[in-house]
């Protein structure tokens, strides 16, 4: 079975741990079964480029490099981003040389990444090519995708603490002002050029099932949409579309999905996230909604099912995406 999943952040990244752990994929799999054989499943992520950035003059792109390290076994358990076992000399170099911006913090086998990435991109290769590369390194189990070799940069239109209305790269909003400062919309800088990146479509037209993660819709899920060619992809592709909600209990799972919510006019609900999404009956993307048990949702062309969708851990995870294989009409 191929599958594809377009997903962004640390909880796309342990999403797509669930889908491996159900489809023994990546750090999973049977060590005694044949790679080749008739049974090996396919997962292709197409991965948010959304929050990229040039900083201290490399290239970084955090939901990548979060999902490639996840998939790989080389992410940092505790704050589920960057490298495990992570030392900040660089970081402090910077420091006392007063580098700016001194908000955001490299590590120093996090900086490797980057510099590697960086020289092959200014040599000439797309993203796209220089993220298969790396994960020659990590072996995450799974093809990860950029949705654009090409910028396609969030940045929010903000006022800042001096009281001067300006837009800022969405790393700054988020990492520097932690979304707690005036926000009046979001742009999606280069997305009007951009395109998706080689192989993305194809792995949604040609996939068995595509599933959303539950990542934050507006500057994740929201920053893919916005590449050209990926939302007609979704709307034309035979595969059945079943989403994640993002929100338990009224609360985004992971992150400020809901500054970003309430920014957009959307309500931090599963229902109005389903809404917002829509139904490819209409003018959406989605054919199915998994929302978390207890939650009540009714969306007019939508399948709507509740199951539990705390990610605690790989195996709980894959229940989820097993519930959403099941409401597609798949069974593993």
């Amino acid at each position: 079975m191929k599958v594809t999943v377009l997903a962004g952040g640390v909880g796309g990244a342990r999403f797509l741990l669930g889908v491996q752990h159900l489809l023994q994929l990546g750090q999973f799999a049977d060590p005694s079964a044949d790679p080749e054989g008739p049974t090996q499943h396919e997962l292709t992520a197409v991965v948010n480029v959304g929050d990229d950035a040039w900083m201290f003059g490399v290239r970084i792109c955090p939901d990548l490099d979060t999902c490639m390290y996840t998939l790989g076994g080389g992410i940092d358990p505790d704050r589920g981003w960057g490298h495990r076992d992570e030392t900040w000399h660089a970081k402090e170099e910077l420091a006392a040389y007063g580098v700016q911006p001194d908000w955001f913090g490299l590590g120093d086998r996090d900086l490797a990444t980057h510099l590697v990435r960086t020289q092959m991109l200014r040599a000439g290769y797309p993203l796209s090519a220089v993220t298969e590369a790396l994960c020659s390194r990590w072996a995450p189990g799974a093809r990860l995708l950029p949705a654009s070799d090409e910028r396609s940069e969030t940045h929010v239109v903000v006022t800042d603490p001096d009281g001067e209305r300006k837009a800022i790269h969405f790393q700054e909003w988020w990492v520097r002002y932690r979304a707690k400062i005036p926000t009046h919309s979001f742009a999606f800088i280069g997305s009007d050029k951009a395109t998706a990146a080689p192989g993305v479509t194809e792995a949604i037209a040609d996939a068995d099932i595509v599933l959303i993660a539950p990542s934050n819709p507006v500057v994740s899920i929201g920053s893919i949409l916005a590449v050209g060619g990926i939302r007609g992809a979704l709307r034309s592709t035979a595969a059945p579309v079943i989403g994640y909600s993002p929100i338990v209990a009224g609360k985004p799972l992971r992150g400020m999905a809901d500054e970003c919510l309430s920014v957009i006019g959307v309500q931090s609900s599963s229902e109005a996230v389903g809404r917002h999404f829509g139904a490819r009956s209409g003018v959406g993307i989605l054919d199915g909604w998994l929302i978390d048990e207890g939650d009540t949702a009714a969306i007019e062309g939508l399948d709507v099912r509740a199951a539990p969708l705390l990610m605690t851990d790989p195996a709980t995870t894959a229940e989820m995406v097993r519930a959403g294989l099941h409401l597609a009409g798949i069974s593993l």
